[in-house]
């Protein structure tokens, strides 16, 4: 791509397309559409979808499909051709307003958590017009929202921009105590890191665990894994070079704005990052990075793994949720300035955050939760199950002086000098980073690191966005009352920074004594995500989701069906893929390593008599106690996974798979896996550790 700014967005309807090719009158009615959340008219809608039509047809689209994200956490699209007929047996090619701003996909074969009954199946797509439409492969795709005949709720999308409505409301409240009215929008602004995994194609394809569950259920460690720290931001190898440069620029011509790219710590991981951009643009355009690098990969010979744990022993890829909020008039409302203390704003809603925080930590717990992820929190850079918020030292001292009331001297930033004269000297930041925090504010924003790499990020946007304007509705409603306002907001900055102060916490994550500190402190701390999600529908966080009109009472309720059916179905696939791996490829491979060896020692007592080999016999005696520990591990998961199909209360289920089917699969991949050390590789056949790991490099 020669020339980046003229192919950057080129297959995006956006606001500078919409400006050319729409009427005057017809696109300032879609920017107030866009801007200020107004409805659409039809005839508006019949204009722009002839201009869309025509400007995607140029583009070489010959059909149109309303994509939208399901509760699978995947997209879902059908295409319609632009063509109808016309007289004498031609066509003409055409694209209605009615067409574009409905859809009708049948809304009873994705899951509803009871919502939809398969009699029921009308469901509707909504165009949602805040995000631009796009041309892929030959076709138009329109962002939409996604609900039943009902109107309930079936998609990510939707609860999403109900929470965005709610902070909007809620934070207008607040900056209008503080004299801005000028402000019509507030918006959150998101960047989700995105971490995964590359590997060699025809090594994946030998892996039924890796093409069904996404990542390996058996596996002995390579010898060297990611000790030596040698690939995090290492050089980056010529294969992996073409994929991101073919990555990118399909990427950048869809207007995701890919910037940063990196090796990550672990063997065969990477990193992609975006700039900035509205939380429900970002959400879309994240679902279509993870579309995109799965198909850039296998174009390059190479497998994306989104999984979060795909490679047990290393680190698991996540999803760093960077999460701001701003104005419309371009301000970002999470910087502290030069001189946070005096910065009153700041301090209201960071404090706005930290209640939220606290007082919602499992639902920021639940909105991460899934099998995948239980694998991965806790070590290896990925946070704890424990929610926190690091502040750093500099904040942490500006609240200790608002709840002790005797201000601090702010100091000035430190240099940092390296000791060498052809060195810069330049300004540290107010703070180190903390790899091992939940929730860590970063400069300007707050970093939200549970997500795991399969992610849909809507999810922790919608109860991150939902729980802060909570906080703000709770302030304004407060401060609105009061005839002393910089008296009020000085009591209730000190009583909110007491009563939530054991949800900030510094220090390092992994250790045990924080566990302990936690529980002193009365956090919750959900290991699995049986354990968080009964909470979703608990008094208090129904209370808040549907308060805001976020999610129906029934709307919420199937959340909760949908993950928990989400989470047992993910673990029952596993534990049968490993039946079916253990029976069909590690016995077998074992049994004919030791035929070979029982072979060898036969010749060998031809040639030498009856006389003991110690390697050979040693072998076989090995491997026929782990053949034999396997095949009981094996018939013992069976038993599990049959009493668990029995089960018709989902929950019930979910804590037996935890408890029970679990616990089985980490049995028996233990024989499985200390059988592989000792086959040669010839008998072996599934591909090694050291194979999909490293075989990127060569």
């Amino acid at each position: 791509m020669n020339n980046l700014t003229e192919h950057f967005a080129s297959m995006v309807f956006d606001d500078k397309i919409m400006k050319e090719v729409l009427p005057k009158k017809i696109y300032a009615s879609l920017k107030k559409t866009i801007s200020e959340q107004a409805e659409l008219d039809e005839e508006i809608a019949e204009a722009v979808a002839e201009a869309m039509k025509n400007w995607a047809i140029e583009r070489g689209a010959t059909h149109f499909t309303h994509w939208f994200q399901p509760l699978t956490g995947i997209t879902a699209e059908k295409h319609d051709g632009f063509l109808s007929p016309a007289p004498n047996g031609r066509i003409i090619m055409n694209f209605s307003g009615k067409e574009l701003i409905k859809g009708e996909p049948d809304a009873s074969s994705f899951p509803s958590g009871g919502l939809r009954a398969t009699f029921e199946a009308r469901g509707y797509t909504a165009w949602d017009p805040t995000s631009y439409a796009f041309v892929k492969d030959h076709t138009l795709y329109i962002p939409t929202a996604f609900c039943s005949y009902g109107g309930e709720a079936l998609d990510k999308k939707t609860p999403l921009l109900r929470s965005m409505d709610a902070l909007n409301k809620q934070a207008l409240r607040v900056l209008r105590l503080f004299g801005d009215n000028t402000t019509k929008r507030v918006i959150p602004f998101v960047g989700p890191e995105q971490e995964y995994f590359l590997i060699d194609e025809n090594l994946y394809e030998k892996r039924e665990d890796l093409i069904i569950t996404g990542r390996t259920l058996f596996g002995a460690s390579a010898p060297k894994g990611q000790q030596l720290d040698d690939h995090y931001f290492g050089a980056v190898s010529p294969k992996i070079n073409a994929f991101w440069q073919d990555l990118n620029e399909r990427l950048w011509k869809l207007g995701i704005m890919a910037k940063t790219e990196h090796n990550e710590v672990a063997p065969a991981q990477h990193e992609l990052a975006p700039i900035y951009s509205i939380a429900n643009v970002a959400a879309d355009h994240n679902q279509l990075t993870m579309e995109i690098m799965k198909a850039t990969a296998t174009k390059h010979g190479l497998r994306c793994l989104l999984h979060e744990k795909p490679f047990d022993g290393l680190n698991g890829s996540g999803k760093h949720n960077n999460w701001s909020i701003g104005t419309d008039t371009g301000e970002n409302l999470l910087s502290p300035g030069d001189h946070p203390s005096d910065n009153k704003r700041f301090l209201l809603f960071l404090c706005a955050i930290i209640k939220a925080v606290d007082d919602y930590q499992d639902l920021l717990r639940i909105s991460v939760s899934s099998a995948g992820n239980d694998h991965r929190l806790g070590a290896n850079e990925a946070p704890p199950a424990i929610i926190s918020i690091f502040l750093g030292d500099r904040l942490t001292e500006v609240l200790n002086g608002v709840k002790t009331g005797k201000k601090t001297a702010e100091n000035k930033r430190q240099k940092l000098n390296l000791g060498a004269e052809v060195l810069p000297e330049f300004a540290k930041d107010d703070s180190d980073r903390n790899r091992t925090s939940p929730f860590a504010f970063t400069g300007n924003k707050f970093e939200f690191r549970m997500l795991g790499s399969a992610d849909s990020i809507s999810c922790a946007n919608v109860m991150i966005n939902t729980a802060v304007a909570e906080s703000l509705k709770v302030f304004a409603d407060r401060l609105e009352k009061t005839d002393n306002f910089e008296k009020s907001l000085f009591k209730l900055l000190q009583e909110t920074i007491i009563k939530h102060e054991r949800i900030i916490f510094n220090g390092n994550g992994y250790s045990k004594e924080w566990v302990e500190e936690a529980q002193k402190r009365g956090l919750n701390n959900y290991p699995t995500t049986p354990d968080c999600l009964v909470h979703l529908t608990d008094e208090k966080n129904a209370r808040l989701l549907l308060s805001h009109k976020v999610y129906t009472a029934a709307e919420l309720k199937s959340r909760q069906e949908c993950l928990i059916e989400n989470y047992c179905n993910t673990v029952m696939i596993e534990a049968s893929v490993m039946i079916d791996m253990a029976k069909k490829q590690i016995l077998p491979s074992v049994l004919s390593y030791v035929n070979a060896m029982l072979k060898t020692i036969g010749y060998k007592k031809q040639f030498f008599g009856d006389v003991a080999r110690r390697y050979e016999t040693d072998t076989v005696t090995k491997l026929s106690n782990l053949s034999d520990e396997i095949f009981d591990r094996l018939e013992k998961l069976e038993n599990h996974l049959n009493t668990a199909n029995a089960f018709t209360d989902n929950f019930e289920k979910a804590f037996y798979i935890r408890d029970n089917i679990l616990p089985s699969m980490s049995e028996l991949r233990i024989p499985a896996d200390q059988a592989e050390l000792l086959t040669a590789d010839k008998y072996w056949q599934l591909p090694t550790y050291t194979q999909m790991l490293f075989g990127n490099d060569r």
